[in-house]
């Protein structure tokens, strides 16, 4: 019996670019698996977290649980939204009896999905074609909260004509951070073009990403600066899901 993968869509994919989604599911039917997508799934509490509200995270992380039950896996095209369920969601019912024991066998369940992919379902190559140089940018959840890295890479390394570059710097934030770039737009700003500027070194012809927040703040800068680099998620380019425009919508944060 194949497992049943239930997909974590995330806010910003449902509302902004529903084609991550479907090409995530692909990617996990690729992997033998059945996908489940759960209508009762809402936001997975983030926002309400990082500002400090606990008693909204908690409700959204137990809405969450209770809506993937039955589910043999949580898989989530985002880092941001993974490294929220998968660590956060433990922290925030430390100490609460049964519930925190229902919360981490939750947790242990939710994957990344490159990592997925590759950790779990043991992929090696999606089948996708792409002609020209992509550059990966790492998102600072699934990177530092997920030891997220290798994986995306690993897989793209796999598509048929494409060649993977590096920028000299990998590691550093694209100046996102959810509403850190509505909050401070200034320092957003610098801090996007001060990775765009090394993203253009190795000159790719794509960027790629596994948090739409991260690409739709660099592709709005792009944009505004009137630059000509577009920006995908990994999902997109694994799947062979490339018929949609490439990301071009930034964050409010981020203005010239």
């Amino acid at each position: 019996m194949k497992p049943r993968v239930g997909l974590f869509v995330t806010c910003l994919i449902d509302l902004m670019r529903p084609s991550v989604g479907f090409a995530a599911a692909h990617l996990i039917e690729s992997a033998g698996c059945a996908v489940v997508v759960p209508r009762r799934q809402t936001c997975c509490g983030q926002p309400a977290y990082n500002a400090g509200d606990a008693d909204i995270a908690r409700d959204l992380a137990l809405q969450t649980m209770r809506s993937f039950d039955g589910c043999d896996f949580v898989v989530a095209p985002s880092g941001s939204c993974a490294a929220m369920l998968r660590i956060h969601y433990p922290a925030l019912f430390k100490g609460r009896g049964a519930t925190e024991f229902a919360i981490k066998a939750f947790a242990e369940r939710v994957h990344e999905l490159t990592a997925f992919l590759v950790n779990v379902r043991g992929m090696a190559a999606t089948g996708a074609r792409f002609e020209g140089r992509v550059a990966h940018h790492d998102a600072c959840s699934g990177l530092r909260e997920l030891g997220i890295r290798d994986e995306p890479r690993r897989l793209l390394a796999s598509v048929a004509g494409l060649e993977l570059v590096e920028a000299p710097e990998v590691s550093p934030c694209c100046g996102f951070g959810g509403l850190f770039s509505v909050k401070y737009p200034e320092i957003s700003t610098a801090v996007a073009d001060r990775k765009i500027e090394d993203l253009k070194v190795p000159a790719p012809d794509l960027v790629t990403g596994g948090d739409l927040g991260c690409l739709m703040n660099l592709a709005g800068r792009l944009k505004r600066t009137g630059e000509t680099l577009p920006c995908r998620h990994v999902a997109e380019v694994l799947a062979g899901a490339l018929d949609d425009p490439p990301i071009a919508w930034g964050s409010a944060g981020n203005r010239p």
